[in-house]
């Protein structure tokens, strides 16, 4: 959301569209590549050849820095900004940075979020192509998700010789949109010649499984192979039929064939970004591309990347499936907090967070506390960035400081938003400090041994600190199925609200003696990763009541104006 400040900044489109980039090959240039190694998309965005990729692969990797924060509210927390803003403040004070983020979605840019391309003077350029079609990356993903549901409903119109059940087909169809009437289809409908009738669904693309196939792949063999490991439906017998046993993952790859090179882009101070890959946070593992994570730590001395929601979330999921995918893990994390979130984990309502009010603070620190345990049980030294909001008092950063003292994390206000790169330099140094001298004694939540059933105990009791997890025993002859299919070795992804660390979104700050309850469980074959859902996480978001859409326009001289 907008940041206020008591020097009004002009409205974050404003401020991109002033800004003077370069030419992509000069930010390239800055990490040692060469215009031979980039597929241009006009002067100011490029494509980086795998070709480097493969090139680099011996090469020395910098430091990595995961930007995650505690749970978040409708007041705004700015993981985006602050990973921005710490990249250019890292080349600010000497440290060769590269800044690797998620491309943003459509839905959620003309529904209620607005854009994720950062904001006030921490962007990513060019802003209006980043938050809208970009490179195409997540349209190529559509069509190839789509393209597998086409070839499913052909299949069932000619033969069926795969003999699937039309009550147990897993594979719907996805749009880069916010469209709640969507959810729930029915298709097949109308006669014999189109096909067959059954119950289907949409999802929004970024949830897709291959979304999250496509960010989890180093190569495009890779790829292909995880395509078409992906289930697509059951025989009634319950076994089950694959992209591959479809034959529709070898023309999917080819779909995803440009998509897969790193988008190379800067921020407003010039320097590399790359953006690429935006998987869901909460039905997926929400992290960029292992591809452009890596390639930028081969690169850079310094690599600052995300991941979504809250640590709970995002970097729990980064953790245990992308680093454990990708054979890395952070030097060190950085958990973003405002004042203002931290009041209303304290019960605070929206419209009164400008007011001093420590008791509320008091209670909402606690959230802080618990994300900072969480990050620790990983054995990864932690810096608090406090992004800084115009009513914050000084009173209360020093009550959070002397709060969170028994943790040993470094408490730095950061204004990054109003002032860029140079109002983010101590948290830089801050950084460079932590992740220089302390040495990471990083272990994974859970080993790969573990049961299903057992990971998820784990995650929900060490990570939300939950009492106990609850499934009927239909659910839990699920997981033992899941299990003695081959499943379990792989790492699980919660599907779980983002606005608290239970299940239930209206309990706000640091939850206790609370139960997670499971709905259900599946697996996600390609993308290497089994979903546990809780509560009533929706694949498809719908557009609130005023969604962002009403006031993004086109001006006379064709500018694009409201986007945020």
């Amino acid at each position: 959301m907008p940041q206020e400040h008591s020097s009004p900044l002009p409205p974050d489109i404003e401020i991109a569209r002033r800004a003077t980039m370069l030419p992509i090959d000069q930010v390239a240039a800055k990490l040692g590549m060469e215009s031979a190694d980039l597929e241009h998309y006009g002067p100011v965005k490029a494509k980086v050849s795998l070709d480097l990729y493969n090139r680099l692969a011996d090469a020395p990797t910098g430091k990595l820095i995961l930007v995650t924060a505690v749970t978040p509210t409708p007041a705004g927390e700015g993981k985006t900004t602050t990973s921005i803003g710490l990249a250019d403040a890292l080349n600010r004070i000497g440290k060769r940075t590269t800044v690797c983020l998620r491309e943003p979605s459509m839905g959620p840019c003309f529904g209620m979020k607005g854009g994720a391309a950062g904001g006030g003077y921490a962007q990513v350029l060019p802003m209006e192509d980043i938050n809208l079609h970009f490179t195409g990356d997540i349209h190529a993903i559509g069509l190839a998700h789509n393209l597998l549901a086409a070839m499913l409903d052909n299949h069932l119109h000619h033969t069926n010789a795969l003999r699937i059940d039309p009550r147990r087909i897993e594979w719907g169809r996805v749009v880069d949109m916010n469209d709640r009437s969507l959810r729930n289809v029915n298709v097949g409908l109308g006669g014999v010649n189109n096909s067959i009738p059954h119950e289907s669904t949409f999802e929004i693309t970024v949830a897709s499984e291959v979304m999250a196939a496509f960010c989890l792949s180093e190569s495009l063999a890779e790829l292909r192979d995880r395509l078409g490991r992906m289930i697509v439906g059951y025989t009634r017998d319950r076994t089950p039929v694959t992209a591959a046993d479809l034959k529709a993952h070898g023309a999917m790859t080819v779909l995803l064939k440009h998509a897969l090179k790193p988008n190379l882009v800067q921020t407003i101070e010039n320097n590399p970004a790359f953006i690429h890959g935006g998987p869901f946070a909460n039905i997926a593992h929400g992290c960029n591309s292992i591809l452009a994570t890596k390639l930028a730590m081969r690169l850079s001395e310094y690599t600052v990347t995300e991941a979504g929601f809250g640590a709970d979330l995002g970097a729990e999921k980064f953790i245990n499936i992308k680093c454990r995918k990708a054979g890395i893990h952070p030097d060190a994390v950085v958990i973003v907090a405002t004042v203002r979130a931290l009041k209303h984990h304290g019960g605070v309502p929206l419209e009164t967070l400008r007011r001093p009010n420590v008791e509320a603070l008091d209670k909402g620190v606690e959230n802080l506390k618990k994300h900072i345990e969480n990050i620790h049980r990983f054995g990864l030294p932690v810096i608090v960035a406090i992004n800084h909001f115009a009513a914050d008092t000084d009173e209360e950063i020093t009550f959070i400081q002397d709060k969170c003292a028994y943790l040993s994390v470094k408490i730095v206000r950061a204004n990054h938003w109003a002032e860029g790169g140079r109002g983010a330099e101590d948290l830089a140094r801050a950084v460079v400090d932590v992740a220089e001298n302390t040495k990471a004694d990083f272990a994974f939540l859970y080993p790969n041994s573990c049961t299903l059933w057992q990971k998820v105990g784990i995650i929900c009791r060490e990570i939300y600190g939950a009492t106990d997890v609850l499934a009927d025993k239909r659910l839990r002859e699920k997981f033992q199925h899941l299990q003695d299919a081959g499943y379990g070795e792989l790492p699980i992804c919660m599907a779980k609200t983002q606005y608290s660390l239970s299940t239930d979104p209206g309990l706000k700050g640091r939850p206790k003696k609370f139960d997670v309850p499971l709905r259900d469980v599946r697996v996600a074959a390609g993308a290497g990763f089994v979903i546990v859902l809780t509560g009533d996480i929706m694949t498809m978001p719908g557009l609130p009541k005023i969604p962002a859409a009403e006031m993004i326009d086109i001006n006379e001289e064709g500018n694009v104006v409201g986007l945020f």
